[in-house]
């Protein structure tokens, strides 16, 4: 893609994520999303191969769906109030038209199954804008309503998220599939605590913002696409493979590491609102997602792939450098909990 077109293309992301993001009027939302959407096509099917075409091709359908839907929502709302405004929303097909809407938008399940095929049909990059600057606009607007959205209903897609993405990413070898399902499962803890706590979402928004691109960041470098290249990243780089690892059970969410914090937060708070078969069916899911974060780490550290004596390794003859913003967002994802105490002093 020409650089000037590419660079158009991120500007209208970017623009359409913040008209969204600072937008009071159900209209105004609508356009950022519609150019959110318009602006991530190019972007997802710039390499000319059927599996990019068809992933922009599910991508456009199911964002068109859920605007069509907010917009439907919106217009009953104002239907019935009299009003635009994005914090006046109070009809109940409205609230429950929206939160299925952005349930679309998001990928939480049950309307989950195109986020894993348009993932895996994109590049490493496009995949990361997807479940990373994509989430922000429709989370934005989660975050304003929050009030006034169905609570049983966030729990319930919340719980279900969590138990999908974690017992579907068991099954996955391909690295973009299993980073697709992280995020389904990430995104249900989201949806858990949406209604009930607004800081709490948002702390959680952006720990796995950070997690997930310093994940994606150690695939493209160490170009990742299966679990089974993953094992030749000690060849890539030593160090980047220990960040990784330490990435992958921060993902999983074990203590020390920052993943660890929303889960604790989240379960603190859905014990103190007395949720404690909610907070035990989340706990139980959260296991399956440790379970294929720990399958990961172990063909990345412990293991070698199996080949044969003339196989290639990918040795460091172009050594790839760790940039300064990259050993920054690594480091952050992996220790931000340890690290909080010395923010205090």
């Amino acid at each position: 893609m020409n650089p000037t077109i590419f660079s158009i293309m991120l500007s209208s992301l970017s623009t359409g994520t913040i008209i969204t993001m600072t937008s009071h009027h159900w209209l105004m939302a609508w356009i950022g999303l519609e150019l959110n959407t318009l602006a991530i096509i190019p972007i997802i099917s710039m390499h000319h191969n059927p599996r990019s075409t068809e992933a922009a091709t599910k991508y456009f359908l199911t964002q068109a769906a859920a605007s069509s839907l907010i917009l439907f929502s919106s217009l009953i709302n104002a239907w019935q109030t009299g009003t635009w405004d994005i914090t006046q929303l109070s009809t109940t097909q409205s609230c429950i038209l929206l939160t299925m809407a952005l349930s679309m938008k998001l990928g939480l399940a049950p309307l989950h199954f195109w986020l894993p095929e348009v993932i895996q049909g994109s590049t490493m990059f496009s995949a990361l804008i997807i479940v990373t600057w994509q989430k922000l606009a429709p989370m934005s607007l989660i975050y304003l309503t929050s009030n006034n959205l169905s609570t049983t209903t966030l729990l319930i897609l919340g719980t279900l998220s969590t138990t999908i993405g974690g017992w579907a990413g068991l099954n996955q070898t391909q690295t973009r599939k299993i980073m697709a399902y992280s995020s389904i499962a990430h995104l249900g803890w989201m949806a858990t605590i949406a209604s009930i706590m607004t800081n709490i979402l948002a702390m959680n928004l952006f720990i796995y913002l950070l997690l997930t691109t310093a994940m994606f960041y150690s695939l493209i470098i160490t170009k990742s696409k299966t679990i089974q290249d993953t094992a030749m990243t000690w060849t890539n780089s030593p160090y980047l493979m220990i960040l990784m690892m330490l990435t992958l059970l921060s993902l999983g969410g074990l203590p020390p590491l920052t993943g660890f914090i929303p889960k604790w937060l989240i379960l603190e708070e859905l014990a103190t609102q007395n949720l404690i078969m909610l907070a035990f069916f989340m706990t139980m899911a959260a296991l399956l997602s440790l379970f294929f974060y720990l399958r990961l780490t172990y063909t990345t550290t412990l293991t070698l792939s199996p080949n044969t004596t003339q196989a290639k390794f990918k040795w460091r003859f172009k050594p790839n450098t760790i940039t300064t913003p990259m050993a920054t967002t690594l480091t952050t994802a992996i220790f931000l909990l340890p690290m909080t105490p010395m923010l205090l002093l």
